[in-house]
């Protein structure tokens, strides 16, 4: 199928790793051009040498930190036009409500919900109208409540009904907005946490992949799963999609 992706600009946060680079090479596989972000020089660096190397499109890099709004701002004036926004940076720490110290609960919405919000109010003007979109990629435990992943189920919660009402005033533009819950994904980071769980059970680091055994299907979803469902739901060929949040969890 083609998704009529051909030349279009897709900017994406956290698009160095993960779910993030996933997408990217996604967008470049339909011949999209990207505009990666991220915090670090070297990792995007690696990131658009890995897909330069093998699509031909245009890859620009911008290094910030989209936890401050200084870095967003000076992020805007450095896009001069984009069809499509994934908001996809940001990783917000496990643990209960007393786990949890103010500033730490602060310093993560900072950069997955402010952030989200921030740079979708900062690159609105100079997104596409009408047929611009824009992803976002929240996580599930938003709409599964969980007392010791307090601060990310309470910061996705805000982000899924963000996207949903957002989605009402930008369907006037011609914008559509939605979003995503993945369940788990074996990014590189979550590979990290379960082999460090794996060390703490079994004393073996290289018996990870049991503690997915009670997961759906035995395993959690290839960061590639993820990226195609973005890249659908932002193509033409979704294109009456929008206030919809739509779950990836393997029915979890």
């Amino acid at each position: 199928m083609d998704l009529e992706l051909n030349k279009k600009q897709v900017l994406i946060t956290g698009g160095s790793k993960g779910i993030g680079l996933a997408t990217a090479e996604t967008f470049a596989r339909e011949g999209a051009n990207l505009i990666l972000v991220a915090r670090t020089d070297k990792d995007l660096h690696i990131a658009k040498t890995t897909l330069s190397s093998r699509y031909d499109v245009n890859i620009q890099t911008i290094s910030a930190d989209l936890a401050t709004p200084t870095s967003i701002e000076t992020l805007a004036r450095d896009v001069n036009s984009v069809d499509i926004i994934i908001n996809n940076a940001g990783a917000i720490p496990p643990g209960s409500l007393f786990d949890l110290t103010s500033e730490t609960w602060r310093r993560a919405w900072d950069l997955k919900v402010h952030g989200y919000i921030d740079l979708t109010r900062a690159l609105y003007a100079k997104l596409t109208k009408p047929d611009g979109v824009i992803v976002n990629i929240i996580g599930s435990a938003g709409a599964s409540p969980n007392k010791d992943y307090i601060c990310g189920s309470t910061g996705n919660a805000a982000l899924m009904m963000f996207t949903r009402s957002f989605a009402q005033q930008a369907r006037a533009d011609g914008v559509r907005v939605v979003g995503i819950n993945p369940g788990p994904v074996l990014t590189d980071r979550f590979r990290m946490l379960l082999q460090a769980e794996a060390e703490r059970q079994y004393s073996d680091a290289s018996r990870w992949q049991d503690l997915m055994a009670g997961l759906p299907f035995g395993r959690a979803a290839a960061p590639e799963e993820i990226g195609d469902a973005v890249a659908f739901l932002a193509s033409p060929r979704s294109a009456y999609t929008t206030g919809t949040i739509v779950t990836i969890d393997g029915g979890l």
